[in-house]
């Protein structure tokens, strides 16, 4: 039998991903946790085979971050981020920490199974693209990647000279940049396009 972890905060996500391994006939439950940062000791603790894992989880603790480490000293343990966010980083960054799976949590849990199905048989199975979030008159699928290293800048409080330090380019050009989001959008000034951006989960700097 496959010993899966679950971690996950979400008291009915939690059950819904339960009950669909209690009626499986080739996973068991071995430990179901609510925050991340727990993850790696009960790895430690017992064999297990896949880990569910949330992105954000109880006290702002990072599944993607948990993830990364338990890759590093235990690949072999498959891992599959879990989100109902539709923040455009978190596919990107589970495929760099060397997660196997990405799944997200609207496409219902036995949708998941089939995700951990195609996961212990070897492949790498990931959406082809975030959903795509509204923003002001624009939405998420029409800005750059430059332009989202902006906005994340600006979500995280940098100042202009800071965001062009960070990402080795000049002032003026993250004037540029910055000129052509809010033209998009339609906001008046940062403030508004940050609010929007955070609010719907596009953009969360923590994670």
């Amino acid at each position: 039998m496959i010993q899966v972890l679950i971690v996950e905060d979400s008291r009915i996500t939690r059950d819904a991903i339960e009950s669909q391994i209690a009626k499986s006939k080739k996973y068991v439950l071995y430990a179901s946790i609510e925050n991340a940062a727990n993850a790696e000791i009960a790895c430690l603790r017992g064999s297990v085979d896949l880990i569910l894992m949330d992105v954000c989880t109880a006290d702002e603790e990072s599944g993607l971050k948990a993830a990364a480490k338990i890759k590093q000293y235990n690949p072999k343990i498959k891992i599959i981020i879990m989100t109902s966010m539709p923040e455009h980083s978190f596919i990107q960054k589970a495929k760099t920490c060397g997660c196997n799976g990405f799944w997200y949590k609207e496409y219902g849990s036995a949708a998941l199974m089939e995700v951990c199905d195609r996961v212990m048989n070897g492949e790498y199975v990931y959406p082809e693209d975030t959903p795509v979030i509204r923003i002001g008159y624009s939405n998420s699928a029409e800005f750059t990647s430059r332009e989202f290293d902006i906005i994340r800048e600006l979500a995280q409080g940098r100042k202009y000279e800071e965001i062009a330090a960070d990402l080795d380019i000049t002032p003026n050009t993250v004037k540029y940049h910055i000129k052509n989001i809010l033209q998009k959008t339609g906001y008046q000034n940062t403030l508004q396009l940050v609010a929007e951006v955070v609010e719907k989960r596009l953009i969360l700097p923590k994670y």
